[in-house]
């Protein structure tokens, strides 16, 4: 059993966001607003991206994008794309066409979160990016996490895995996310940069299209076979690139022998972390990121612009456009074994969904878990 190498930091954001209550009810669709007398005119379009890649986009955004809008008074549509860029372009439109004040996108891509972005700046509605930086898109804000960040915990944590398997050096191999997607990017900008510090090689670089999950496992094996297993660890951008890796080296045997990284602190990430077979995860608060959102979108809502730029008070580069988008970036915390109480402490997660098993019973209970 693997002492905890990375410590909960962070679990705070790194800006204090001044937020209004948010429990509300939720109505349980994808749309709804709750009853108070002084409520905002006017109705925010929230489109997410996907369900496939990470669970989080509807059992944690939705959720807490919800209950943000609902407690302010603020009708809301929110719905997913399911990685179909033509989908996400639909919805947007009748979002538009519906005469929404506030669009709240998470892109797909780069080129289709822009022409949205721009369909939406010809009819004066204002563009939050959420999550994910659309490069060229220009949109007016950005709600995220720090993601070079998110990837410097994932890197720390793989690095402390394999120094605690006596691999003070040795091959890695970088198993990224999403090439289309600006914080795939940044992730690996920041376990690249920790991992070749710390005097790692990289035996396999590769992205992985849409962050698929079964495309995943096909490209990881096509990496074993042509290494032979011959690498000391494996850099996974998220917890779902993760999971397609241990189902490998489980196949092989080396299921817990080889640190494998991972993000979002999904709860069979959380699991596997606790089991020994992924070494970190990485927790981004995800209440704290939809209420930064929300009280961003309900500034814009009400008018107040000088509001709206007081909150985003950090900046995030687009690259393509050479300018500096007025963003909320919030601070992620690395997680190992004795770290997993926290994320569920924090509400993100509950005992029951992670502590499953008789054997992941064992280990939480090992961990101070229920």
């Amino acid at each position: 059993m693997r002492k905890s190498v990375v410590g909960v930091v962070g679990l705070t954001a790194v800006v204090v966001l001044t937020l209004g209550a948010c429990g509300g009810d939720d109505d349980g669709g994808d749309g709804g607003s709750a009853s108070t007398a002084a409520k905002p005119a006017g109705k925010v379009g929230v489109i997410l991206p996907d369900s496939a890649s990470s669970a989080r986009w509807e059992t944690a955004d939705r959720k807490y994008l919800s209950e943000a809008f609902a407690a302010a008074g603020v009708e809301f549509d929110i719905q997913n794309a399911q990685n179909d860029k033509a989908k996400f372009q639909t919805i947007a439109e009748g979002m538009l066409s519906a005469g929404v004040k506030v669009l709240l996108i998470a892109n797909l891509d780069n080129e289709s979160g822009s022409t949205v972005i721009q369909k939406a700046t010809d009819v004066g509605v204002p563009v939050i990016d959420y999550d994910r930086l659309t490069l060229g898109g220009g949109a007016k804000y950005y709600v995220s996490f720090d993601n070079v960040m998110v990837g410097t915990k994932i890197g720390e944590g793989l690095v402390g895995c394999m120094q605690a398997n006596g691999d003070e050096s040795g091959p890695v191999v970088l198993l990224n996310g999403s090439p289309d997607d600006n914080n795939a990017t940044l992730f690996r900008q920041g376990y690249e940069k920790v991992l070749k510090d710390a005097g790692y090689s990289f035996v396999a670089d590769q992205a992985v299209k849409g962050w698929d999950n079964t495309e995943a496992k096909t490209v990881f094996e096509q990496i074993f076979t042509k290494t032979k297993g011959k690498f000391v660890g494996v850099a996974s951008a998220n917890d779902g690139l993760g999971g397609s890796v241990v189902s490998v080296l489980d196949q092989n045997g080396l299921a817990g022998k080889v640190p494998v990284s991972g993000q979002d602190a999904t709860d069979e990430g959380l699991q596997r972390v606790l089991l020994g077979t992924q070494c970190v995860t990485v927790y981004k608060a995800i209440k704290k990121e939809a209420d930064a959102a929300a009280e961003l979108a309900i500034a814009l809502i009400k008018g107040d612009v000088a509001a709206a730029d007081a909150l985003a008070s950090g900046k995030a580069a687009d690259t393509t456009l050479n300018t500096e988008v007025p963003s909320v970036l919030l601070e992620p915390a690395g997680i190992g074994k004795a770290e997993v109480k926290d994320v569920i402490a924090d509400g993100y997660t509950t005992v029951d969904k992670v502590c499953t098993t008789a054997e992941l019973k064992k280990a939480c209970a090992a961990n101070g878990i229920g």
